[in-house]
This record gives structure tokens, sequence and C-alpha cells, in this order.
């Protein structure tokens, strides 16, 4: 660890929430010597107490060992850019429309890349009095199965979890942004647990 850049990061988190050194000191039981030394660059927090700074700052570990919060650009909302995270352990599923880390289970999660509808996982979709009803002809047991499905437009998505021994069919109401499955329309993003992400 770089003890000054931690120290000036833990220097920032403190002003930011408002706190003086002491109040710190106390809520860790240290004494603010100890936070004074960190935030000169003097030492290091002991690894035993990254997790209770962590809880305090409402920051992540790792970036306080690197003693940077490296910060996106702003976001402007474009629903295309939109990522599905799948935990392999719990099931857990996250969508993000920026750039962010995810993880689950104690573990970092990579973006699904979604794939084109293969033969096997074509949905059938049918304007049933101003919805769509989705169906699937897949496997709805424990060990296949569609996971989600989820409706994305061009300015919000509408997730909906599906699990084994149901039927693979949901209805989804029309949104605007276009027809779904044409080039500039919505697209349905759906997640099979043997096979991955696909986009229609």
């Amino acid at each position: 660890m770089d003890c000054q850049k931690v120290g000036g990061l833990l220097r920032s988190l403190r002003k930011e929430k408002g706190m003086t050194q002491k109040q710190v000191a106390d809520l860790m039981h240290l004494s603010d010597k100890t936070i004074s030394k960190w935030e000169r660059g003097l030492g290091c927090p002991e690894i035993s107490l990254l997790t209770g700074l962590s809880e305090l700052f409402q920051v992540n570990i790792e970036k306080l060992m690197l003693g940077d919060l490296e910060l996106n650009e702003m976001e402007t909302g474009n629903m295309k850019r939109i990522k599905f995270y799948v935990c392999k352990n719990c099931g857990n599923v996250i969508s993000m429309t920026g750039d962010a880390e995810a993880s689950c289970c104690g573990r970092k999660l990579a973006a699904l890349v979604p794939k084109p509808v293969d033969h096997h996982h074509q949905p059938m979709v049918t304007d049933d009095d101003g919805d769509y009803y989705v169906t699937f002809e897949h496997d709805m047991n424990k060990a296949h199965f569609i996971s989600f499905v989820a409706f994305v437009s061009s300015d919000r998505s509408l997730l909906v979890r599906l699990y084994p021994e149901q039927t693979a069919a949901l209805r989804l109401p029309k949104m605007i942004g276009g027809k779904l499955g044409t080039k500039f329309g919505s697209k349905l993003y759906y997640y099979c647990s043997d096979h991955g992400l696909f986009v229609y």
C-alpha cells in the first residue's frame, strides 16, 4: 500500500462525512493520533482494520488499499450500454447501464456477453391484447432453465425472474422505443443457466 495515497483518501473520506479525526478514532476504537498518522502518510491501517474503515466510509476495501477512487464519466442514461451479471454461486442477477464493478458471494463478476439467438433458444413472441406474450420451448429444471428475461427499450428496462419447474412463459407490457426485436426497437435479453445470455 502507498501510505501517502491511502492517507489522502482517508482524509478526504473523513471530511466528506463531516467527521473529526477524534470521531473516526472513537468509532474505530483507536487514538486520534493513529488517524492523524495515517492521514499524513506516516503509516497505513492494519489489514484487520480495513473492513471497519470500509463500512464507516462506504468504500470498497480494494479501493482503500489502492488509495484511489477512480470516478466514471457522467452517465447519460443510454440503455444501449446495459450489462448483465449473474452470480454462479447464488444466482443473483445484477444489471448496470455504465461502468462499474459487480461482485457477489465475495467474487468479482464479469459482464455477460450476449449471443445472437440460436435454434434452441428462440423466443416465440405474440402480440396479445396490447402486451407481448413470450414463450420458450426450453427445459425448466434445476439443472437447465431460463433464469431471467429483460425487456430493454431506449430509456427503461423490465427484468423478470423465472425459476425451475415453472413454465417458460411471461407477459411483457409494450414499452416506448420501437417494436420488439427490430434494429432500432426494444430488445429482449434472456439467460440460459447452461448456455449464457442471448439477445433478440
